[in-house]
C-alpha cells in the first residue's frame, strides 16, 4: 500500500497535504478505501462550512456500507472535489490525486500536530 511521504494521516484513514501554514487539502487513504470497497455516493461540507477535527463533515457509501467522513483538522471549507461527487470511483482510483475531498483554511495549525507521518500511520494499519 502507498502512503507518501509529503501527508500527515489521521488514525481515521485521512490525509492532509498541506499547502501553507492557513490551508491544506484532505483525502482519504487507501487503506481507507481497501476497506470500504467501491464508492458509490459521496457526501461533503459545503464551501464555507465549519469543521471540526475528530467530528464528522461527511459520508462516504460504498457497495459494504456507509461510513461518516471524519475531518482530520478544524477550520473553515473553502472548496470540494466536484470531480468525485460526480465520480465517487474517483476516490477508490486516485486517493492521493484527483480522488481528494475538500480544501480546508486552517483554524489552528496545531491540529497537524496530531496528525501521524507515514511511517507511523503504516505501522498503525499493517498492526
Amino acid at each position: 500500500m502507498e502512503f507518501p511521504e509529503d501527508l500527515r494521516y489521521s488514525s481515521d484513514h485521512e490525509w492532509v497535504r498541506t499547502a501553507n501554514e492557513q490551508s491544506a487539502r484532505v483525502g482519504v487513504t487507501e487503506y481507507a478505501t481497501e476497506q470500504l470497497g467501491d464508492i458509490v455516493f459521496v457526501t461533503l461540507p459545503e464551501e464555507g462550512a465549519e469543521v471540526t477535527a475528530g467530528e464528522p463533515c461527511g459520508e462516504l457509501e460504498s457497495t459494504k456500507t456507509v461510513e461518516d467522513l471524519v475531518s482530520p483538522v478544524t477550520g473553515v471549507v473553502t472548496g470540494v472535489n466536484q470531480l468525485v461527487i460526480d465520480s465517487p470511483e474517483m476516490v477508490n482510483s486516485d486517493q492521493y490525486g484527483d480522488g481528494w475531498l475538500f480544501d480546508v483554511q486552517l483554524a489552528d495549525d496545531a491540529d497537524l500536530d496530531d496528525l501521524m507521518e507515514a511511517d507511523a500511520y503504516a505501522e498503525q494499519v499493517e498492526a
